[in-house]
């Protein structure tokens, strides 16, 4: 069983159109689309180190490419590769932050600054020779997502600030919302697992699988997702930059994000080019993320039907179709190929 600490935050109202699948040779090859082997693979060089880039299409000037960011801190693309198939429409990018997955692991402390990371995105673009792209934000990936648009409005056709995390103070609010929902033993046993003197570790695990189980992955990893995670490779989730950063639990902050704030960004970004996204049952949740749509004026607000907060697992399909439709509602008919 996972030790508390591994549990990231993969730290991010419209109705997902359902793609039919007719038969089992269409499933296959959804699949296989889905966790296809990348067309590039590169180590881009950013302050502190290098970082591990893969890239499914061909990036030109004919389409505009989609970067996801993935949550954490210190966790890794492994969770977007069930939606490569996306790469039909246009190049899809992956990349594992510095001290994470197949990147370079330092851990070095004086790495973990939030504008280290949004240029370290900026540097990945600047390698692939992409003018512009979408950006696609998970939990702590958002926060990354929205300081680059802020920083970088020229170089952003949409952005998607998914699992919504941009602000540790309504993160942590949040979160304690969603404790005292908990059933009353697992809400004693997680207040003592923040404690100094905490119960055994088997203890806090149940009691914490118990909550995340609720709020977070509503469905087990596939036997495709798995297989990636083994093919892949690389070094996986760090708990190190996690616990520096964040701190021992979704709930509890006592790293270098504890004070993040950045609600006012959402002033200096254009609304019409932004989606907030998350799951149903997101821990991010859709009261919270709807006052952050009204603060953006013109921003849409996406919700994947039956998902939590990790909806690119729980939910692909829908999450897909979504995607799929604010790429295209974000471009001019001849960047999709239309003229």
């Amino acid at each position: 069983m996972k030790s508390r600490s591994t549990f990231f935050m993969t730290l991010c109202i419209v109705t997902a159109s359902l793609i039919l699948i007719p038969n089992a040779m269409a499933k296959e090859d959804t699949i296989a689309a889905a966790y296809a082997q990348p067309d590039q693979e590169l180590m881009v060089a950013v302050e502190g180190g290098k970082v591990y880039v893969r890239v499914n299409g061909i990036i030109s000037k004919k389409t505009i490419p989609a970067v996801f960011i993935h949550g954490g801190p210190g966790g890794t693309h492994n969770s977007f590769a069930g939606i490569l198939s996306l790469a039909d429409e246009r190049p899809i990018i992956l990349y594992d932050q510095l001290d994470s997955g197949k990147s370079e692991q330092p851990n070095d402390p004086a790495n973990w600054r939030v504008e280290r990371f949004v240029e370290e995105l900026e540097a990945v673009r600047l390698k692939l020779g992409a003018e512009r792209w979408h950006l696609v934000g998970h939990s702590w990936g958002s926060a990354i997502a929205l300081e680059y648009t802020a920083r970088y409005p020229q170089h952003v056709a949409s952005t998607v600030i998914g699992g919504t995390y941009i602000s540790t103070p309504h993160w942590i609010t949040d979160a304690n919302l969603l404790v005292q929902k908990a059933a009353k033993k697992v809400k004693l046993t997680l207040g003592a697992c923040e404690t100094k003197t905490p119960p055994p570790e088997s203890e806090c695990d149940k009691a914490y699988t118990a909550l995340y189980s609720q709020f977070y992955e509503t469905v087990a990893p596939s036997k495709e997702a798995v297989a990636y995670a083994a093919q892949i490779g690389g070094n996986g989730s760090n708990p190190v930059i996690y616990n520096a950063m964040w701190g021992p639990s979704e709930f509890t902050s006592t790293g270098s994000l504890k004070t993040y704030d950045a609600v006012q960004l959402l002033q200096q970004i254009d609304g019409k080019q932004t989606m907030f996204l998350v799951g149903q049952y997101d821990s991010a949740r859709i009261d919270t993320v709807q006052d952050y749509v009204t603060l953006t004026p013109g921003a849409e607000l996406g919700v994947v039907p039956g998902a939590a907060h990790g909806f690119f697992r729980d939910r692909p399909i829908a999450t897909e179709a979504i995607l799929r439709g604010w790429f295209k509602r974000n471009e001019t008919p001849k960047e999709i190929g239309l003229e």
